[in-house]
């Protein structure tokens, strides 16, 4: 009799034992997301293109700024594999490099505007009542301008300086997620362990901080992979304007624009830099919409 209840608890350590071990919201995730398969083509891509981006331009055989006149408008050959540009310059160098400026805008500028986001619709969901009021009025009043028309006037403004173009693009990219991060807030404010911290004294900037930005951090690192894409258009839709990027500098939108110029004499400078933002794009907003899926478990298929 006691072999037999020895036996049988051998047999039910290992099952409690398996029946224990849980799973975290983050292993769940990345569990869903490995079974996107364009999700995750996506995010490869993506990771190939900042490390081409970021060490290509070391590795070519021509500077970006390197002319040849004599090559000029050359077409793809061996000695240039994506050919040259209207003063001779190596369309693959430079599109190396303007893959590096345009992700950097990117990146940089959604991190601006995903910090001024999340701090702007937090404070606004916590604090409530009146003062929710003004900070939501004042985002709506912003949502009415014209965007681009405004970063327009920021950069003529301060001048084309790279770097503030970054925080031009980004102050006004914020609006979105300070409305997402708000609703966010406003449900969790009334949980038990918010309730809690409150009644324990420590001050709004500490559970904040600690207990309401952990967990609304989800949504907003979906948000920020559908937000880096839209930055990006952003940038080029200034470059094709000519506000963007100057000479001898130059990023995907600036090499579109020309390509535009003499696409009928040299449709390459349009293909290449075209078709390679353009699987940039789609490749971030795959990896946004598996990221959504993924970090929503309502959403799941499973």
């Amino acid at each position: 009799m006691a072999s037999t209840q020895l036996r049988s608890e051998s047999i039910k350590a290992p099952l409690l034992e398996q029946a224990e071990q849980g799973h975290s919201l983050w292993q769940d995730a990345w569990y869903r997301l490995r079974k996107n398969h364009m999700a995750v083509a996506g995010g490869i891509f993506i990771s190939l293109m900042i490390l081409t981006s970021a060490f290509g331009p070391m590795l070519v055989q021509y500077g970006y700024q390197e002319q040849n006149l004599e090559l000029r408008e050359s077409s793809p050959s061996a000695e240039h594999w994506l050919g040259t540009d209207k003063l001779g310059r190596d369309l693959l160098s430079r599109i190396l490099y303007g893959g590096r400026i345009s992700l950097t805008v990117g990146l940089v500028a959604t991190a601006v505007s995903l910090t001024i986001g999340v701090l702007y619709g937090t404070i606004a969901g916590y604090c409530g009542g009146k003062t929710d009021a003004v900070m939501m009025r004042f985002v709506d009043i912003l949502y009415a301008l014209p965007f681009t028309i405004f970063v327009i006037l920021l950069m003529v403004f301060f001048g084309r300086d790279i770097r503030l173009m970054f925080l031009a693009i980004g102050a006004v990219e914020w609006l979105t997620m300070a409305r997402i991060v708000r609703g966010q807030v406003l449900s969790l404010r009334k949980q038990e362990f918010i309730e809690a911290c409150i009644a324990l004294g420590l001050p709004m900037w500490k559970i904040i901080i600690r207990h309401l930005a952990p967990n609304v951090i989800g949504p907003v690192i979906v948000y920020s992979t559908l937000t880096i894409p839209a930055v990006m258009l952003l940038e080029a839709f200034l470059s094709f304007l000519g506000l963007g990027v100057q000479e001898p500098m130059c990023s995907w939108g600036s090499l579109i624009k020309e390509g535009a110029e003499i696409m009928e004499e040299a449709p390459w400078l349009l293909l290449f830099p075209g078709v390679l933002f353009a699987m940039t794009l789609f490749s971030l907003n795959f990896l946004g919409d598996g990221l959504r899926d993924a970090l929503d478990p309502r959403a799941s298929k499973d």
